[in-house]
């Protein structure tokens, strides 16, 4: 008995050391928490759903991962080699959709630890049930973006306008899918690339505010090794992954450095407006090399006073995009 007990507190002590030494393994700052300053790349070939074809699958095997990032691998080759395809985002898609494939950066590899969809709760890997007014919304906004009366630049999407917003939260686009991550002991800072969006949360046990803003009261705290930021009091129309403004009670994220260069950043969103239930999606944010670089929409922005001449063309009357500065076009006095 006595050899027994004096092998199993080896293997304790054993396994506490082998801990121990991963904690120490993970960079951290001079005040002692994960240093997850740094740049990176959030791009992901793993979808937001999971594919039916995975069914209850809820992690890919090495060999299907494999295979999908090589699969990505392929379409990126392929698209440099090509001639661009006017016509494969559809005749309609217009300033919203991408006739090429060149020139996007869709992401080679899937998470870190190879589920099958971002999306990790529910557990099925599917967006919860949206709520009879969300789906009343869906179907008043359904062909938003191919036909629309585009009698005013106001009828325009806030893309189209360069006046949207990203990183709320961090999700994969066809390009521009780097962050800037800034932690100090007192503040936490994110910058998105896309649409060059800026969120600054103090870490700090004070209450929100009662002030909406546009991207959001914001808020950090420490749960262990995990940086969690809570935001709230959003006052923006949000546009991404159906996400809508007001209704939104809250977005809490979670940064967690598992390795260096690696963190696992996982986001569930409140909207019960919208959703039957709250969902949780997470990526992998991997460290990549800058530098980088601003992502300026409004500086040679053409969409508007384009789409507007060819809904003129097309309807009949004669060319009235203007070259009114501040009216239609971004750039118009540089014209």
């Amino acid at each position: 008995m006595h050899v027994r007990h004096f092998s199993f507190a080896a293997l304790v002590t054993l396994l506490t050391l082998v801990a121990t030494s991963a904690i120490a393994q993970v960079p951290r700052t001079p005040w002692g928490t994960p240093d997850l300053n740094g740049l990176y790349d959030y791009s992901s070939v793993t979808p937001m759903q999971r594919p039916e074809q995975y069914a209850d699958q809820e992690y890919l095997t090495e060999e299907q991962a494999a295979a999908l990032e090589q699969a990505a691998i392929d379409r990126d080759t392929n698209a440099l080699n090509a001639p661009v395809r006017r016509a494969e985002a559809g005749d309609l898609a217009g300033a919203n959709g991408h006739a090429w494939q060149w020139g996007l950066e869709f992401g080679t590899k899937v998470v870190a630890d190879r589920r099958t969809s971002r999306l990790i709760d529910p557990p099925n890997g599917r967006y919860p049930d949206r709520t009879p007014s969300a789906m009343a919304d869906g179907e008043r906004r359904r062909g938003f973006g191919a036909i629309l009366p585009w009698d005013d630049y106001l009828d325009l999407g806030q893309g189209d306008r360069c006046l949207a917003l990203h990183g709320l939260p961090l999700s994969p686009l066809p390009y521009n899918n780097l962050v800037q991550l800034f932690l100090t002991e007192d503040y936490f800072a994110i910058y998105a690339e896309a649409f060059r969006t800026w969120r600054i949360a103090p870490i700090t046990d004070r209450p929100h505010g009662t002030l909406r803003q546009r991207t959001g009261d914001l808020r950090a705290r420490w749960d262990g090794d995990t940086l969690v930021v809570q935001s709230t009091l959003f006052s923006h129309q949000l546009q991404q992954l159906g996400l809508a403004g007001r209704g939104i009670r809250t977005l809490t994220e979670r940064f967690t450095l598992e390795e260096e260069g690696l963190i696992r950043y996982e986001y569930t969103t409140d909207d019960p407006t919208r959703w039957t239930a709250p969902w949780t999606a997470a990526i992998s944010l991997r460290s990549t090399v800058g530098p980088l670089f601003e992502v300026a929409c409004h500086e040679g922005n053409y969409a508007v006073p384009n789409i507007l001449r060819g809904a003129r063309a097309q309807d009949g009357t004669p060319d009235e995009a203007p070259d009114e500065p501040g009216i239609l076009c971004w750039d118009c006095e540089a014209r």
